[in-house]
């Protein structure tokens, strides 16, 4: 199930236990993943986020990537496949955090471009989802850049390592709709 996305920006290859060290220093960053229900500002921490994907992916619902940045030489960070339901024919793309330097670039609508196409377009399915911390402004506009249409708000449902209950956004994209935001919002991809 181990797949490898590409193109002139950046490389997504399978997280393992074997390349996930050269995320260490970006995991460390201060509040990185403030908005997210996992720790992964210690190697410690890092390894067993990476595990738990890995855990996931051997029961068939997640394909976790690490991120390397080609422009710059460098990894930036993961994202993955995730909460898979090949019955139902939805994924969600989530588990996404890139560096702080990486932040701002094109990378992340390079990445979302690649998962985006594939989901659809190799795996064929009908919806690619994405859940987002009703507070984290700038992950919601990314996803609204993208296409992706706001489905409704979650209240209360995701419990936070520092004991914060989130609200979590729901945002869409349906098959039906990818041909038009490849030839819009990703034209030149």
């Amino acid at each position: 199930m181990p797949i490898t996305l590409e193109n002139n920006r950046v490389k997504l290859s399978p997280l393992t236990l074997d390349n996930y060290s050269h995320l260490i220093t970006i995991g460390s960053e201060p509040n990185l993943v403030q908005y997210s229900p996992s720790k992964v500002d210690t190697p410690k921490d890092l390894k067993a986020y990476v595990e738990t994907a890995l855990e996931w992916q051997d029961n068939n619902t997640a394909i976790p990537f690490i991120v390397f940045d080609k422009a710059v030489n460098a990894y930036a960070g993961t994202s993955r496949y995730m909460n898979i339901s090949w019955h139902h024919s939805v994924l969600e793309i989530g588990a996404t955090w890139i560096g702080r330097k990486f932040q701002g670039t094109d990378l992340n609508m390079n990445m979302k471009f690649l998962m985006l196409q594939h989901a659809f377009e190799t795996l064929n399915f009908d919806k690619v989802e994405f859940r987002v911390d009703e507070r984290n402004m700038a992950s919601r506009k990314a996803v609204e850049k993208i296409g992706g249409i706001l489905e409704g708000i979650l209240r209360k449902n995701v419990l936070l390592t520092d004991g914060f209950k989130r609200n979590t956004c729901c945002y869409g994209i349906l098959n039906e709709e990818w041909k038009g935001l490849k030839t819009t919002i990703f034209k030149g991809f």
